[in-house]
């Protein structure tokens, strides 16, 4: 990749004026309005809505707003709205709307502002010589969301509310409070759709075509000061108010447990008791216990990746993604750092938003938390065969630990449904297997991926890896992976030579099917069983176990190069070097996994990169991305940043939600993953410092940045050197730390909870 800047086309005045790196807002001076075009068209309006609105949460409740001053639309989720069961994946699905008639269809100066270091959610506008404020935020202690609506003259607010769902539920009204209960029993369900001639149902405790099915009930409450509040049927009407102020929570009775049938109580009393609690407490307390809940999880981490154009910063954040887009796909690199910096903040801020332990909240699924639509592509689900993986990326390095657990507890939770099905498929009696496609209970459909399950593994040990948490690996790691280390250990194939492959196998989505010794499997079961047996050492567990596994191991076909000088994805050397398929399977031995590195197998990494430059630049959102995190592990930087910023200058909306297309959040957490291994990489047992920094960030500073083994960095760096170093013992008990920089290397020894700055030799 060449680097430069082109200015063609585009006012000097945008470029004057270097800037501090950009605050952290996204921001448009235009409401999203649904016209009739969109009511009528599902598919106008999922674009108009992915493209546009910006999202909250408090990682199980969220909503998407609209802005429109004459009639506000909150769309609201909840993250275990599922139809299913253990058979089938089925579907997650959209809970409700809010609607707030205000009818203010003369208006100006208007903003609308996502705020991603506070979490919350603005919409200002002058209206009839009125300023009207919106503030929103989800409320992770409170379990609620708050919609506050105020005006700087008294009397002024004077509307109405409804609600409303697109599975048409009854909605009512009672006093202060809308509420719409039922259940899904009447949803619309995926059918079964699967070519695989071994699945089997016969037996199962549920039929394929029979959701389990579950309560659900959402309840806004509306509260306000002057003026009056009425019911008029289904609705809330409110007339001469100062402010208003909508509680909104919801709920289902899923419970993450097989043997209670996966449901508990009706969820309206814990529904009911989170708006009771918050509706008597005054609105500044709510908004000051969220913004202090929130902030230090989000502020563990800064990041700068240099000076922007002052008249970049104060562009709407559509227009950067545009004027991004521009010079990007002109062949230049866009000087508008500030944004490539956002775009990594905002992954960190929708990881916070989608996915925090508590409450029993699920992981983040394909779209995260949010969805309108009740047949969302892919069915918005767990997607095995990189996707879900992908999502928890960025959690160890971007110092968010805790957003992992809820994946933890989901796969812990469908282990028994997993193992049930693996005994039918396979007569295979230790071990289970995963099909590509997921849901909340168990259900997998789509055809069998042998390697998904020992991925979800290597996304567990990883957790591990940063955290050093000896009870998470104990309760939550290691029971899975030595579950699936049983499974290859009963299930490899053995060649004369004693070579170990994985029989009847498939590169994902990608190739013949039922050959042996695919890539993807032997990496993968690699990687399991070398972490498996780390994990089992560490814990003082199965001994004789981690003998076996350490001498399958070895015996393990390794990668293998190919005719034309690439990583072989088959055993076979079949790779056509005009494939440009969006999948890399065969290159998880370089990311996420740690087989392939140029300085301990340099012959493979030098495949891995031929195999990575012939698949081109990737169709997909998350396939670039990917390219973008193997490239960093290859060490090469503008191969890497050349990736990374096809994300924002081809596969970024104007609300920085990223796209496929339709839009997947897969994308959004792996470009901060990809900003992470181009920064900093730990996975080799040491600490490297800017193995592959583009030119495009020759200055900047990371801080709070985890690294494995359990330690925390800070570094600035400038002119592509790092200028300061310090790294953090968070729990090391050992306090021994390696760090690598450029081709100087150094050993230093920090105590637990001590930290030491690096010596750095000019």
């Amino acid at each position: 990749m060449i680097c430069r800047t082109i200015l063609f086309a585009l006012p000097l005045s945008v470029f004057a004026n270097a800037g501090p790196a950009t605050p952290l807002r996204l921001w448009a001076d235009v409401p999203v309005v649904v016209d009739a075009d969109a009511r009528e068209t599902p598919r106008r309006y999922f674009q108009l809505w992915e493209r546009n609105v910006y999202p909250i949460g408090n990682g199980r409740l969220g909503a998407t707003l609209f802005g429109d001053p004459q009639r506000e639309q909150i769309q609201f989720n909840e993250d275990s709205l599922w139809v299913g069961n253990e058979d089938n994946t089925g579907a997650y699905q959209p809970f409700g709307d809010v609607f707030v008639e205000l009818n203010h269809g003369d208006f100006s100066e208007y903003r609308r502002e996502l705020d991603i270091s506070r979490a919350i959610h603005t919409v200002t506008y002058q209206s009839g010589g009125v300023k009207h404020t919106r503030t929103a935020f989800a409320s992770h202690p409170a379990q609620v969301m708050v919609f506050r609506f105020a005006a700087d003259k008294p009397g002024s607010l004077s509307g109405r509310i409804t609600m409303g769902n697109v599975h048409e539920l009854p909605i009512t009204a009672e006093n202060d409070t809308l509420i719409l209960t039922g259940d899904t029993s009447e949803f619309f369900y995926w059918k079964l759709q699967t070519s695989d001639p071994k699945r089997l149902l016969s037996d199962r405790k549920f039929a394929s075509d029979q959701n389990i099915d579950l309560d659900l009930e959402a309840r806004v409450r509306v509260l306000h000061d002057g003026g009056s509040l009425r019911t008029d049927g289904n609705a809330i009407a409110f007339d001469k108010c100062d402010t208003l102020t909508l509680l909104v929570s919801a709920d289902t009775n899923y419970l993450n447990q097989r043997d209670q049938g996966w449901t508990g109580p009706h969820p309206r009393a814990r529904v009911v008791q989170w708006l009771d609690a918050a509706a008597r407490r005054p609105y500044d307390d709510l908004l000051a216990e969220h913004v202090a809940d929130y902030q230090p999880l989000f502020k563990r981490l800064d990041l700068d990746l240099g000076t922007t154009p002052a008249g970049l910063l104060a562009l709407p954040t559509a227009e950067r993604v545009k004027r991004y887009s521009e010079i990007s796909n002109n062949g230049g690199v866009s000087p508008d750092r500030g944004l490539e910096a956002l775009v990594y903040q905002f992954a960190r801020y929708l990881m916070l938003s989608s996915s925090r332990p508590g409450h029993g909240a699920l992981p983040a699924n394909l779209q995260g938390l949010w969805l309108v639509n009740k047949r969302p592509p892919w069915r918005s689900d767990y997607h095995t065969d990189i996707n879900l993986q992908m999502n928890y990326w960025l959690t160890g390095p971007s110092n968010l630990a805790e957003c992992f657990i809820p994946l933890a507890e989901w796969i812990d939770s469908i282990r028994e449904v997993r193992k049930e099905e693996t005994r039918k498929v396979f007569g295979i009696e230790r071990g289970w297997l995963m099909r590509s496609e997921n849901g909340v209970f168990g259900g997998s459909t789509w055809h069998v991926q042998k390697g998904d399950s020992a991925w979800l593994c290597q996304s567990l040990w990883d957790h591990y890896a940063f955290t050093r948490d000896k009870e998470y690996l104990k309760r939550h790691a290691y029971p899975v992976m030595r579950e699936i280390s049983e499974f290859w250990m009963n299930h490899l194939k053995e060649l004369p030579d004693g070579t170990l492959v994985a029989p009847k196998g498939r590169s994902p989505e990608h190739g013949p099917v039922d050959v042996d010794g695919v890539t993807y499997d032997q990496a993968l079961c690699w990687d399991l069983f070398n972490n498996t047996i780390e994990a089992s050492a560490i814990l003082a567990v199965d001994e004789e176990m981690r003998k076996k596994l350490i001498d399958m191991r070895d015996r393990l076909l390794g990668p293998k190069i190919g005719r034309w000088g690439q990583l072989q994805e088959w055993m076979e050397d079949i790779d056509n070097p005009q494939e440009n398929h969006r999948h890399n399977n065969h290159l998880i031995g370089v990311h996420p996994g740690r087989q392939i590195h140029p300085e301990t197998t340099p012959e493979w990494a030098e495949g891995a990169k031929v195999s990575l430059v012939a698949r081109g630049k990737g169709p997909t959102g998350w396939s670039k991305i990917w390219r973008a995190c193997i490239a960093a592990r290859l060490l090469d930087a503008d191969l890497a940043y050349g990736h990374l910023s096809d994300v924002i200058a081809i596969k970024t909306y104007g609300n920085l939600w990223t796209t496929h297309p339709p839009f997947q959040i897969d994308c959004n957490f792996g470009y901060a993953a990809g900003v992470n291994e181009m920064l900093v990489q730990s996975h080799m047992g040491y600490i490297h410092l800017l193995p592959a920094l583009p030119k495009a960030w020759q200055e900047g500073h990371v801080r709070g940045m985890r690294l494995r083994g359990g330690f925390e960095l800070d570094m600035s760096w400038k002119d592509g050197k790092p200028t300061k170093v310090e790294i953090r013992n968070i729990n090391n008990p050992d306090g021994t730390c390696k760090v690598r920089h450029g081709d100087q290397s150094q050993t230093m020894e920090i105590p637990p909870g001590k930290s030491a700055t690096l010596p750095l030799q000019s």
